[in-house]
Formats: structure tokens, sequence, C-alpha cells
């Protein structure tokens, strides 16, 4: 039997290559990009791993479990970490970032989340990004939530090492990602002597064996699957025009945000000014009395498909998520979620207002 996704002819380098083209045109960037064969936690793992060490003095931004995470593979290298942690319902300022490299003037590394999808923030990335370059620090973005649903751009905004994954709202796979790479960057791995060598961390690999031998021979078997998707959610993007996604990712979040506002009953946007909201995805917080982990199962049990989810660990009991990310980034996804949500909070007992919620839905959707 025949499958299309099986008996495939070999993915040739030069049409590996080509993607790699594609996606460094979708950032605007004139860096060399690196598609890495699997999610996105393994470049933005193996980047930290590459460039930091125990001479790194690191400021680590954290508005959400991510910078989290990135701080504790920066401690694992030795670095030294500033951490800089700002309530999850808001997002950083240049002023914050200025604070302290004036407090911590050996800073040569900023990491930052741009979009925090698990907590529904955004951040400033060109400002930020203009302060590390006042500094002279080596700047590491996690983009991997916000490609495709805002502007992302790593040479304008001075971005050394910009890691995305396709799976949020370029609507692509889980198990392929990307990282574009400075040549500050570059020099900074292969001054490391810890850069991870011989690993599927390893981005010096990738740049000894594709990238500096003109990419005509694929130093490994690729994901091929992944990689035909990956090329496809791009030329979806292209055909229907980045600005065009990205309008409908922040009308989605419009929608979201008036329609949770209107509804009442105490539900109200977990993010409090909407300049910090992310597009990609709309945290919610639940009312008082309410777990919002209950409210969501009891909507997904109605129907399994809606872009719900509760918050992870400690915010299960107060979050609430509206995923508004490719293909569901449209007023059918909107309004199914807040006439879910409506259906659960009524069902404890909360006064909702539905009608106006979808009223208001549709009005805030541009």
């Amino acid at each position: 039997m025949t499958h299309p996704f099986l008996d495939l002819a070999p993915l040739t380098a030069a049409r590996f290559a080509s993607i790699e083209d594609r996606v460094a045109r979708l950032l605007g960037t004139e860096q060399d990009v690196v598609i890495m064969q699997g999610e996105a936690l393994l470049p933005l793992e193996g980047a930290i791993r590459a460039t930091a060490g125990p001479g790194t003095t690191a400021l680590n931004v954290i508005t959400g479990p991510y910078g989290q995470t990135f701080g504790d593979w920066l401690r694992d290298c030795g670095a030294t970490v500033i951490d800089l942690a700002v309530p999850f319902h808001t997002a950083v300022t240049a002023a914050q970032v200025r604070d302290a490299f004036a407090a911590h003037p050996g800073i040569d590394f900023v990491s930052l989340v741009h979009a925090e999808a698990a907590t529904g923030n955004t951040n400033p990335v060109a400002a930020v990004g203009e302060v590390a370059r006042e500094h002279g620090a080596l700047f590491y973005l996690d983009a991997v939530a916000s490609v495709g649903a805002e502007p992302v751009l790593p040479d304008a905004w001075g971005v050394d090492l910009c890691v995305i994954g396709a799976q949020k709202a370029m609507g692509g796979p889980a198990g392929v990602s990307a990282v574009s790479v400075s040549e500050r960057a570059w020099a900074r791995m292969a001054a490391n002597p810890a850069a991870p060598r011989r690993s599927y961390l390893s981005l010096l690999d990738w740049k000894e064996r594709w990238t500096d031998g003109g990419r005509r021979a694929l130093p490994h078997a690729p994901a091929q699957l992944e990689m035909l998707a990956l090329e496809a959610c791009v030329e979806r993007i292209e055909a229907e025009g980045p600005e065009t996604v990205m309008d409908r990712h922040r009308s989605a979040a419009a929608a979201t945000r008036a329609g949770a506002l209107a509804l009442g009953g105490g539900l109200e946007p977990y993010v409090r000014e909407a300049r910090d909201a992310a597009p990609v995805a709309t945290t919610l917080r639940a009312p008082a009395g309410v777990a919002a982990s209950d409210l969501v199962a009891r909507a997904l049990t109605a129907d399994p498909a809606l872009a719900l989810a509760a918050g992870g660990g400690a915010l299960a009991k107060e979050m609430i998520r509206v995923n508004h990310y490719g293909a569901q980034a449209t007023r059918g996804t909107i309004l199914a979620a807040l006439t879910s949500l409506a259906t659960a909070l009524t069902a404890h007992g909360v006064t909702v207002r539905l009608e106006a919620a979808l009223e208001a839905a549709e009005a805030a959707w541009r």
C-alpha cells in the first residue's frame, strides 16, 4: 500500500537549504539561519550552552516559565545570572533593563522571551535590544510563540540568537525549529571551550558541517515530514501575507479581551494592560472562588476541540488561556470560547452577559 506520508523521494540538501532561505526571508534577516531537527527547546538550550560559560554574566528576564528555564540553563553553564523578574501580568520595560545594567555593569548576555504564550504577555524586544546594544551584550531571544503573530525582526532589533518554532502562530509542526545566528554569536561560540560539540545540541557542528560547507551535504538524515510541513506553513504565510496573518492574531486577541470584559461575572484579562498582551494567546483571570481548571474542564467536556487551557502549575487555579494562534486565529474560535466559558460560569452559579460578550468581540475584530 502507499501513503502520502510514506515512500517520499529523499529530501535533498538543496531543498533543505531553500527552506532555510524562506525562513530567513520571513524573519527579514541576513544572519545565518539553522533549521534544527527537533522542537524549539533544542535550539533554545543549544544556543545558551554554546554561548554561555563561567565567564558570562547574564541578565535573564523572567516574565513567565520559559524565562525561569533559561536561568537554570545559564547557571548550569557556570554563568553568573542576574534574574530580572517582573509580575506575569505585565511586561518588562527598557528602563528596568537599563537599571539592571547600571547595577551590574559586567552583564554581557541578555536572555528574553518575546511572547510568553503561557502567561499571555509580550515584551518590547526592540527597546530591550537597544539597551543591550548600547552595552555590547549578546542578545538571545525566544520568539517561538511570537513569530507569525507579531513582527520578529532580528537584524533591526540587534538580536544575536533568535529562536523560532513552527507550532504556534505559524500553524506548523512542533518537531522542527530554527535559530538565526549573528556573526558575534558565532564568534562567542567559537571562543567557548564548553560549547557542545559532536552533540545534537551543537550549533557549531551545523556551522562547520553544513553552513560553512556551502550547504551541499546534510550532516545527517533530515526529518523529512517535519521539513515539508515547515515549508508548507511558510508557503501559506507567504500566500496569505505576513501582515494579514498578524492582523488575524491581533484581531483575535482584541476580540477575546473585549468579549471577556463584557461577559462579566468576575472574568477579566490576566494581563492588565492591552499593550502588554500577546497576540498569540489571551490569558484570563477566573472569578474569585471558581477554579480556572474546573471551568476549562467543564468547557472541554462539551467540546474537546475548544482553544482553551488552564494555566500551568499554580496558575491552574486562576488562569484560563485562550490559544488563538495559527488556524485558530478566527472569529469562530473566539466566539466558541466565550460561549463555552459563559456556559461553564453559569453552571458554577455565576451570572454572565453572553450576548454582550459576543457583540463586544465582534465589534473588536479589526
